[in-house]
């Protein structure tokens, strides 16, 4: 029987906590997963490692467990001992029971066949099933008993379904107004979305039970729409703020006035001051885009003026432009 080391398939310490434990977990099972490696054996071997180190990892008491085996297994290991000549008995846990110890050396090839051959329910290894065969039903690891014959049943495991993400493309109008997408999958299954109002690239909208399905019973997981916004021809997104340029011509910048702003959803008009220079930058408040948490409320609009000259001068315009160099000299 080959004994595992649960930390190394994990990649972790043994002092790590729950929180590490769990977060290596999450990234090795996306590595692996046979979703990801279709057709890979050694992917998919490597996966029912990983989920392997977990179950045992991620529970508090199999953990305990573990590590009290993992200490004595040292002490034997150096001591030059065999595997197959290791006193099993005192880890296996009696059927139904929690921590009973059967009172007679337990050969390999007997828990081989108490605990259902080779690869044991769900894909567990010989190792897996002799330490924690009795402790399954504690966290629902598909080990059940027959309580009347007092022989072992296995029941299939029940295992939540994955999360998966799914990347939806809008438009700026799309993101400032909020909208819905329909997502049809390959099975027919037809799913409405809403997206709400202020989202931006990177947003990620949760459905809650939209994911894959569960097994043997086990809950779905969920659907996470990770949202690209389009860029835009006319405003540049800032997080909440939008910017854009305005065209001003010569003379409304030189003597001031006023200019029509197309914001996002309505027109405006931004006041000019005499003797705007190019590349001015206004600030027009509550115009740009809504804010995700408080849709009520809006960044702003940033508008930069764009000086523009004037083309094919006549000749007395010409003239008019030389005496006001004239006058400036």
């Amino acid at each position: 029987m080959k004994v595992q080391d649960y930390y190394q398939t994990l990649g972790v310490s043994k002092d790590a906590d729950a929180k590490a434990i769990k977060k290596a977990y999450r990234k090795l099972a996306r590595q692996y997963h046979p979703d990801v490696n279709p057709g890979d054996k050694s992917a998919e071997e490597r996966f029912k490692s990983i989920n392997e180190a977990y179950e045992v990892l991620g529970d508090p008491e199999k953990r305990k467990k573990y590590d009290q085996f993992g200490a004595q297994w040292q002490q034997y290991e150096r001591a030059g001992g065999r595997p197959e000549d290791f006193n099993w008995s005192q880890w296996a846990t009696q059927p139904g029971g929690r921590g009973q110890s059967y009172t007679r050396t337990v050969s390999p090839e007997e828990f081989a066949q108490m605990f259902g051959g080779s690869s044991g329910s769900g894909g567990f290894s010989d190792f897996f099933e002799t330490l924690f065969g009795g402790m399954g039903q504690q966290r629902a690891s598909g080990f059940g008993f027959n309580d009347v014959s007092g022989r072992q049943s296995y029941q299939p495991r029940a295992r939540q379904g994955r999360d998966t993400e799914h990347t939806v493309q809008i438009t700026l109008e799309e993101a400032f107004q909020g909208t819905t997408r329909t997502l049809q999958w390959e099975n027919g299954r037809t799913i409405q979305a809403k997206i709400p109002r202020g989202v931006d690239t990177g947003s990620r909208i949760r459905l809650s039970g939209q994911g894959e399905s569960g097994q043997a019973g086990g809950q779905s997981g969920d659907l996470y729409l990770i949202v690209e916004v389009l860029p835009h021809a006319v405003y540049q997104r800032e997080g909440d703020d939008l910017q854009m340029e305005v065209p001003v011509d010569l003379y409304t910048a030189v003597l001031g006035g006023q200019v029509e702003v197309r914001t996002i959803d309505k027109s405006v008009n931004l006041t000019i001051p005499p003797e705007t220079a190019n590349d001015k930058l206004f600030r027009l408040g509550g115009l740009g885009m809504p804010k995700l948490r408080q849709p009520d409320k809006r960044g702003d609009l940033y508008v930069t003026v764009k000086v523009t000259l004037p083309q094919n001068l006549t000749a007395k315009e010409k003239e008019l432009f030389g005496e006001l160099r004239t006058l400036r000299a």
